[in-house]
């Protein structure tokens, strides 16, 4: 029977290193989540002269912004013409400090925000938006819907992944991280399904709403660092999964090659 050179101090420092390598992506891709659902910068409008635009309409603009009788027209058209930004929780315009009929246009301006209530989370969108009689568009709606939970999903099972990840730990055993890559490969499919939730219900909204000529509309950065950490998920799965896989199996050959 041949001997072959001891391999278990070498393959234990391969599976060090991805696991090491696997955590660290875990743990940016959890900041990142949690980064992209705490700010307000999804999508961003910019208009021309949003100063302009409010004085001209005085300050029932904003007043109607934050109103919680607010429908979905409303503070649209406030988000088009007030440099508006939108978040998962909230929605912001920018607006000058000095809004009363009688002073003059302002240049020093500042940003006003509302959060969406539960209710709001949850409310049916319209096939005309602000038209109650219009009828319930069902794809907006579940679209609506399912950014507001799939970031939660996200997080919890990269959590839930995390607590097996110390048990693992606990018990010196590389079997574990198989369940803790497949919960981050879940956690991935989810941030991938709130990003192309959210792509598709704003092409469907500006399509009921189109942009006006002279505002510009994109994606803002915490809609990239969704985008960002989905790809992170996936490849910190990989590591887990493969490091788990090949322990096994190595530890099977060689098991067998001690028994032989």
């Amino acid at each position: 029977v041949p001997v072959f050179p001891p391999r278990g101090a070498t393959m234990d420092n391969r599976f060090a290193t991805a696991l090491v390598i696997a955590c660290v992506l875990s743990l940016i891709s959890t900041i990142y989540m949690a980064a992209s659902i705490g700010t307000d910068f999804w999508y961003e409008y910019h208009t021309l002269s949003p100063a302009e635009n409010v004085s001209e309409a005085g300050r029932s603009i904003w007043e109607e912004f934050v109103s919680k009788d607010a429908d979905e027209k409303t503070y649209t058209d406030a988000l088009f013409r007030c440099n508006g930004t939108v978040g998962l929780w909230r929605r912001c315009i920018t607006v000058p400090k000095n809004s009363h009929w009688y002073s003059p246009p302002e240049t020093d301006m500042t940003t006003n925000c509302i959060s969406f209530s539960l209710s709001d989370q949850f409310v049916e969108k319209y096939i005309e938006p602000g038209n109650h009689n219009s009828g319930t568009d069902l794809n907006r709606t579940y679209l609506w819907r399912l950014q507001f939970l799939l970031p939660f999903v996200s997080i919890g099972l990269m959590c839930f992944g995390a607590l097996i990840g110390l048990c693992a730990c606990a018990c010196r055993s590389l079997y574990p991280a198989i369940a803790t890559g497949v919960l981050h490969f879940l956690a991935g499919l989810c941030t991938l399904g709130l990003v192309g939730c959210y792509v598709a219900g704003i092409e469907l909204l500006h399509r009921k709403l189109p942009l006006p000529e002279d505002v510009r509309g994109e994606f803002g950065w915490s809609f990239c660092l969704a985008c960002v950490s989905a790809p992170l998920q996936f490849m910190a799965a990989a590591l887990f999964i493969w490091a788990a896989r090949t322990n096994r199996k190595e530890f099977t050959l060689l098991k067998a090659y001690r028994v032989a």
